[in-house]
Formats: structure tokens, C-alpha cells, sequence
């Protein structure tokens, strides 16, 4: 009985975490419960089987942030061009935030790239997963660049992996320029890369201030991996599409609500 007892501890245990981060990893709840990597996905099996959550790679997801079909990754070409004057306005509010001296760090995406074309050759530390970002400020050579190591991931050209997350162990920025895949007021900041939702949370987590940065296609999207709940967030740059209920909730989160 007693193991029985265990096992049904460790699984509420399982979903609470699940409930809290969005997403959990078996390597790292075997760690956790001093259990063996094939208990933890028999129980991860056993709730996935009951709805509390989604199985994933090498994890499980909570049910509730992916929904009935979570949204599709669009081709990086296509976001490149999609609402590209949104993304314009977005980039330049974003670097009117900047000043002389910080440390930012710039997440991967489109709207990024137009927030580096934006960034002015001044005095200033950019922290940057993104290929596109850095192929942008090269050419600022008074911008000190540190670029995130790692395994390009081709479909948005971006560096991903456990180098690239260790790399920020040691790592304090003033502003973190976050992309958003999807934005959804229950659900949080969400994308379609699990490393890419691990990296954006440990920027979280060196971060003094958090902008996220969209145009307003994203809201009320949700994709696969979570990130932070919209109460996580500083600051959200946006253009004028933006629903209202986005600004009510922002006004009732304390977040800043800036539009382009």
C-alpha cells in the first residue's frame, strides 16, 4: 500500500508542476523524485491518459496550452514579411526604450529583426540567439555584440541548445526583447520550439525588465510550449489592432501597454 500511496503522491506532484511551468521533462522529474525514467513516463502515460496533460518529447505539456489543435509554425519567409510596417512601428518604440550604456538581450523573431534595424550605433551591449539580429548591427560597431552559441535551428535562424542556455548562467541584462509566437490572456506567452521556451525563461530570469514585443496577429494564439504568464511581463510593445481586452489586462497586471 505504501507504494501505492507514493505513486499517487508523485503524480499530483507531476500535475501541480505541470500546472505551474507549463511543460515538465522526464530526465529532470526522475532527479526530482529519485525514480526511474521509465516510472516517470508510465506516470506521465497514466496522466495524459486523464486529461491532466499532453505528452510531449522527452515530457509532458499541460492540456490546457495547447487546446484543441495548437497553432501552426508559419515559414520563416512568411513572417518575414507579414505585417512588416506593425513590425517596423513595434521595432522603433522598442528602441526609443533603449539608452546609452545598457545590456539588452534580443530574442529570436522578425519583429527583433526590425528592432535591430532600428537600434541607433550607440554605446550598448546586445545579447542576441538570432542570426538575423546579429547579421543587423555587425555593421554598428559601437554596439558590443555577444551572440548565444549553440545549434542553428534553420527554420527561424536561430541558436538553440543546452550551450546556448549555459551561456546565460552568468549573464544580467537591463531589457529583454521577448518574440512572441502566441498570446493568450488564460494561457501566457507560448512558441513552437521547446528549447526556444526553455532559452526565452532563462532570459526571464536574467532579465532586470521584460518587453514583449508582437504585432497583433498573435493574440489569441496559442502554441505548444509556454513561456511566462502575461503577468510576467514589463512592458508590451503592440500595434494599434490590438483587442481591448489586451489593454484591460494589462491595465489590471500592471503592465505597460505601449502602442505603435
Amino acid at each position: 500500500m505504501v507504494a501505492t500511496r507514493d505513486t499517487s503522491h508523485r503524480r499530483q506532484q507531476i500535475s501541480e508542476l505541470v500546472r505551474q511551468h507549463g511543460s515538465v521533462q522526464v530526465s529532470s522529474l526522475a532527479q526530482q523524485f529519485g525514480v526511474s525514467l521509465q516510472t516517470v513516463r508510465k506516470d506521465l502515460r497514466y496522466l495524459s491518459e486523464r486529461g491532466v496533460m499532453a505528452r510531449a518529447y522527452g515530457g509532458g505539456i499541460d492540456s490546457g496550452a495547447v487546446g484543441p489543435a495548437p497553432a501552426a509554425e508559419p515559414h520563416y519567409e512568411a513572417k518575414r514579411t507579414a505585417y512588416l510596417d506593425e513590425k517596423r512601428r513595434i521595432g522603433a518604440r522598442a528602441a526609443a526604450m533603449v539608452q546609452p550604456g545598457d545590456t539588452i538581450a534580443i530574442d529570436s523573431g522578425t519583429t527583433s529583426m526590425q528592432l535591430a534595424e532600428a537600434l541607433p550605433d550607440i554605446d550598448l551591449t546586445v545579447v542576441t540567439n538570432d542570426f538575423g539580429v546579429l547579421t543587423v548591427l555587425s555593421p554598428k560597431t559601437r554596439i558590443n555584440l555577444v551572440m548565444l552559441g549553440g545549434e542553428l535551428r534553420r527554420k527561424n535562424m536561430a541558436f538553440y541548445g543546452g550551450l546556448t542556455v549555459e551561456a546565460l548562467d552568468a549573464l544580467h541584462v537591463d531589457l529583454l526583447f521577448l518574440g512572441v509566437d502566441g498570446f493568450d490572456l488564460e494561457r501566457g506567452i507560448t512558441t513552437h520550439y521547446e528549447p526556444e521556451a526553455m532559452l526565452n525563461r532563462k532570459m526571464v530570469e536574467a532579465a532586470r525588465s521584460v518587453v514583449a514585443i508582437t504585432d497583433s496577429s498573435k493574440f489569441g494564439k496559442v502554441c505548444l510550449h509556454r513561456i511566462i504568464p502575461v503577468s510576467g511581463l514589463d512592458a508590451l510593445i503592440t500595434d494599434t489592432g490590438a483587442p481591448g481586452e489586451v489593454a484591460d489586462a494589462c491595465r489590471a497586471l500592471g503592465v505597460d501597454l505601449q502602442l505603435a
